[in-house]
């Protein structure tokens, strides 16, 4: 007993540290962040203007699979640029087996008819999903420059001049943009994924390029030189994450990334929760399969240690989901080992760490809150209970993803599983009765009601034992399994 007590511990320890060495790297792009908002706002050095002759041939790949409500909004966007007609090739990469494919069929005889150089590419089988659609349309893209949109993205009119400027030098190989959000007032689920993304696109994307570290691209909202993607390999499908992928093959060939905060790129966030999961799973499998395919050759390669350390917790960022999920499993049995082990009572205080690792948190959240909301004068008070549900929600969802990191290192392999998009935009818009809705009652999701359960279990123990430490963490892993569970029970029917 006395072994499997310290095993316990021992465990429990190792992912607290996990925990709090990830989030001494959020605070160090934290500081790189703040560190860089003195040159963001600089003018425009005109010798990054370019004047119409100059302006290079350019194809647009939209991917597309199963896109009914989404798809003629994107086509419509991209058809408005202001960009020379002649210089504009647009490839609407088309998988679907469904009417999507009638609606692409018709817009594009409309803008083909306008004059506008746009085709409509089917393949003969969809081999390789998204990573084989792009793929497949590189090989008869005229451009210069691919850029990419998703089938839910809205981009501006003059999002090509605003990126294709920052391609003055021939090693500069990507330029990612801001993702914005079309509904995320929609519910509270948008707001907080919102929450989630708008840290990223701030903090951590801007943090790493100021600190020419290595960072991705997102999969949509930004544009390559074709060259680039052509010298690290081309697009490779087996990772369920085939931009972040791409971006670690194309930096180690020595390729520049650079990212633009200021360049926003809008889209619809997933409004039910089986969509969530679906985008999640994807994510945080495919990071991890990611990591399993590129840590190494970073970890080989010549680049400074500080970067190594950065692209460790960068490919292996999905992996704290597996340390939150063991961490909060294992603190019920040590609230009972605790009360009668005391001999070695000094090794519960690896727990403070996680008080220490949610202060860095706070600081990370609270710099991208700020610097995302619309209201500069934002109050410590409006923040603290978004940043509660957010992490609420992350840890109802620790179960789901750590179980998809788990699947990305053994390489178990899934198929690409597309998020649905609804064309949501007010609270008045349903997902109700869409074509696209998924069912995602499993066991899985019996597990999380079970979990919620079990940390309820927690609190009443935390009452029973007088010891009120973990009692704030019990209810929010309550709550987050709980809410998980319900909504996915909701968003099935």
């Amino acid at each position: 007993m006395t072994i499997l007590a310290l095993l316990l511990v021992l465990v429990y320890g190792l992912c607290l540290s996990f925990i709090f060495c990830y989030s001494l790297i959020q605070v160090h792009l934290t500081y790189l962040y703040l560190r860089c908002q003195a040159t963001k706002h600089r003018p425009i050095n005109p010798s990054l203007l370019l004047t119409p002759e100059e302006l290079p041939r350019v194809t647009i790949q939209l991917p597309i699979y199963n896109e009914r409500y989404v798809v003629e909004r994107l086509i419509d966007a991209v058809a408005a640029f202001n960009y020379p007609a002649n210089k504009l090739q647009i490839q609407v990469l088309d998988d679907s087996d469904d009417e999507t494919v009638t609606l692409i069929a018709a817009k594009v005889a409309h803008y083909q008819a306008k004059g506008l150089d746009i085709t409509h590419v089917k393949r003969p089988s969809r081999t390789g999903f998204k990573a084989g659609a792009l793929q497949y349309g590189l090989t008869t893209a005229t451009g210069e420059f691919i850029a990419i949109f998703d089938a839910d993205f809205l981009p501006e009119p003059d999002f090509l001049h605003q990126t294709l400027r920052q391609f003055n030098h021939p090693r500069v190989g990507v330029v990612q943009t801001r993702w914005e959000h079309l509904n995320s007032h929609y519910s509270l689920l948008t707001k907080l994924q919102a929450f989630g993304l708008n840290a990223h696109f701030t903090i951590e994307q801007t943090g790493r390029s100021c600190g020419h570290f290595f960072i991705n691209f997102n999969g949509t909202g930004g544009i390559w030189r074709k060259t680039c993607i052509q010298d690290a390999g081309g697009w490779q499908a087996d990772t369920l994450t085939e931009d972040l992928d791409l971006s670690y093959r194309a930096q180690l060939r020595n390729w520049e990334f650079r990212y633009l905060e200021q360049v926003t790129a809008p889209a619809e966030l997933p409004a039910t929760m089986p969509a969530v999961k679906s985008q999640q799973f994807r994510w945080t499998k495919g990071a991890a399969e990611t990591a399993r395919k590129n840590l190494g050759k970073v970890l080989r390669s010549d680049q400074p240690l500080l970067t190594k350390v950065h692209a460790i917790f960068h490919l292996g960022n999905s992996s704290i989901f597996v340390c939150v999920f063991l961490s909060a499993v294992l603190s019920l049995p040590l609230l009972l080992i605790r009360e009668h082990w005391t001999p070695y009572f000094y090794l519960f205080k690896s727990g403070s760490l996680f008080l220490i690792s949610l202060v860095g948190l706070v600081l990370f959240y609270w710099t991208a809150y700020r610097q995302t909301s619309k209201n500069r004068s934002v109050s410590i008070f409006t923040f603290f209970p978004r940043f509660l549900w957010f992490l609420t929600f992350s840890l109802g969802l620790s179960l789901h993803n750590a179980l998809a990191v788990l699947e990305g290192y053994l390489g178990i392999k899934t198929p690409f599983v597309r998020t649905p998009k609804f064309n949501l935009r007010t609270p008045a818009d349903s997902w109700q009765n869409n074509a696209y809705q998924t069912a995602s009652i499993n066991l899985l999701t019996i597990l999380e009601g079970l979990l919620a359960l079990y940390f309820l279990a927690g609190i009443i123990l935390a009452f029973y034992f007088r010891d009120y430490g973990l009692l704030p963490f019990y209810t929010m892993l309550m709550l987050g399994f709980g809410g998980v569970f319900f909504l996915t029970l909701k968003h099935s029917r």
